[in-house]
């Protein structure tokens, strides 16, 4: 067995081994095909208020700018589905992926212990991890390694376990044989785009932000336009209905992740406790989650529009 073949056998084998559900491999090289697409987005306005999806376009084309003498991108899938939801179908609702502790922290670290167990493995190498926290196309690696297609709402969605997965990369200076990209099996289904409640789904695999209910109540530092009113579907924190629709995501099963199990006084909070929640509460119920990216003035001004 040649040093490239045991090489990427290793990685992909580790990676199983420290929970990730999938792992592909793709070749360093400039996103020659989605170069067009993030240029006319950007240039359309659809990325909102966030001025900082504009910065560093050549580094999110080419991974060799990130990391000097990357040779490969091995993209990895952890997954966040869990049956479980919130008791009170009144109450402002929050997504499932905000539901345990925060998945940058979590993976991350997931991320530096297997660097260094494929390090006694394959021997020392140079590079990077990232966990949607730098400029990488992370959605546009995992579908050039063969994990999955880009739907509709541009998520990457797995044939074998839908979209309900955290996305993350490392890239590295080791020569690796690299996987073959799959399919589009969305075919005529508009499922997601049916369901949008805000029509921020448009054709061609493309997001509006500034429609989108994920942005409106995470991204969007101003006030909610008022348009929204009875638009928001009562989603407080991020918004599943497109996963949630998706014919594919019958095949996801619930995460065995214990950092990722969602606290019984989270899911049973009732509609006038989330209306009322104060600060104290806040930082309680929300430390150490994704959920504090929108700071207590965040998710307050988001509660206080579903309920006006």
């Amino acid at each position: 067995m040649s040093s490239l073949t045991h090489n990427t056998q290793i990685i992909k084998q580790k990676a199983l081994e420290s929970g990730f559900g999938f792992c592909g491999i793709s070749k360093a090289e400039f996103l020659e095909n989605d170069a067009p697409r993030l240029e006319k987005w950007l240039n359309k306005g659809l990325h909102g208020t966030m001025q900082w999806m504009e910065n560093h376009f050549d580094k999110r084309l080419d991974p060799r700018l990130l990391v000097p003498g990357a040779r490969s991108v091995i993209s990895l899938m952890y997954n966040y589905y869990t049956p479980q939801k919130q008791t009170d179908h009144l109450a402002p609702k929050i997504s499932k992926y905000a539901f345990g502790e925060d998945y940058h922290k979590v993976i991350k670290d997931k991320l530096f212990e297997l660097v260094g167990n494929l390090k006694i493995e394959v021997g020392n190498f140079e590079g990077r991890v990232f966990v949607d926290s730098a400029p990488v196309l992370e959605r546009a690696w995992a579908a050039k390694s063969g994990m999955g297609w880009i739907g509709k709402n541009s998520m990457l969605i797995n044939k074998k376990a839908g979209s309900f997965y955290f996305l993350a990369q490392i890239i590295c200076d080791l020569e690796l044989i690299p996987d073959s990209p799959m399919k589009d099996y969305c075919g005529k289904c508009t499922a997601c785009m049916d369901a949008c409640p805000t029509e921020a789904i448009l054709p061609n695999n493309t997001i509006d932000s500034n429609k989108c209910i994920s942005y409106l109540t995470i991204e969007l530092r101003e006030e909610i336009p008022t348009e929204f009113k009875g638009k928001m579907d009562n989603w407080a924190f991020g918004c599943d209905i497109c996963q949630d629709v998706c014919p594919w995501n019958r095949f996801s099963k619930p995460n065995t992740e214990h950092l990722f199990k969602p606290k019984d006084e989270l899911l049973n909070m009732k509609s006038e406790e989330w209306y009322e929640i104060n600060e104290l509460t806040f930082e309680k119920l929300f430390k150490n989650s994704a959920v504090k990216r929108t700071k207590f003035k965040g998710l307050k001004r988001n509660i206080d529009f579903l309920k006006s």
